[in-house]
């Protein structure tokens, strides 16, 4: 049924949350700002800016354009920082022996994220050079829930939407699925999503028979 398989980065084939979060923590401690974990859920699958516009909501301050994206450099600066910690240790058996059996199955398998930090997080995690396209924050204008992330992604590998299924962990992701036509499978509150085609409660159920069960 499908030729292309799309990934999110974060929450999917790897978990930077707590790296995401102790980075937005230190900006929004130095202005001043409460943050806690509750908020930072929704950040989860927006843009850089879009998420410090979230954060600011609770700023008695109003800033300038010019100020917010110094702000959005701290936040990445630090999180880039942050990010050295990780190895290949981060990147679990289960998502690397599923992946390689995705390959095996004859999948082109592609990265479908908002981050602009993509290719730093997969050449920690050692996947540097797996996957057949990476589509990230580098090369869009819209994040998700719009769909270009997943439309660029599925042109990359050169398939039609209607090929092709996204995997994502994050509500908006489901949605910019749905948006661009393209079925998808949701993990963690994903699964909860109204349009989503498949709830799946752990990655390897990818490999199910009803899902993913080969190219031929």
């Amino acid at each position: 049924m499908y030729r292309g398989i799309i990934f999110d980065l974060d929450g999917v084939i790897c978990f930077t949350d707590r790296y995401h979060y102790q980075a937005w923590k230190k900006l929004a401690d130095r202005l001043g700002i409460y943050f806690d974990e509750t908020i930072n859920d929704r950040l989860r699958g927006v843009s850089r800016m879009e998420s410090l516009e979230i954060i600011l909501e609770r700023s008695e301050v109003q800033y300038s354009d010019e100020e917010k994206a110094a702000f959005a450099e701290e936040k990445n600066e630090t999180y880039k920082q942050l990010l050295t910690q990780m190895s290949e240790k981060d990147l679990s058996d289960e998502v690397r022996d599923t992946l390689q059996e995705l390959r095996n199955r004859g999948y082109k398998l592609a990265i479908g994220s908002s981050s602009k930090n993509t290719k730093t997080i997969l050449k920690q995690i050692g996947l540097a050079d797996f996957f057949d396209a990476i589509s990230d924050g580098t090369n869009i204008t819209k994040s998700k829930p719009d769909p270009e992330v997943f439309l660029k992604a599925a042109e990359f590998i050169g398939e039609k939407p209607e090929n092709c299924l996204v995997v994502e962990d994050a509500e908006a992701g489901i949605e910019a699925a749905y948006r661009g036509g393209f079925d998808s499978a949701g993990i963690g509150e994903a699964a909860k999503h109204a349009h989503v085609t498949y709830p799946i409660q752990t990655f390897s159920e990818l490999l199910s028979q009803t899902i993913c069960k080969g190219v031929f």
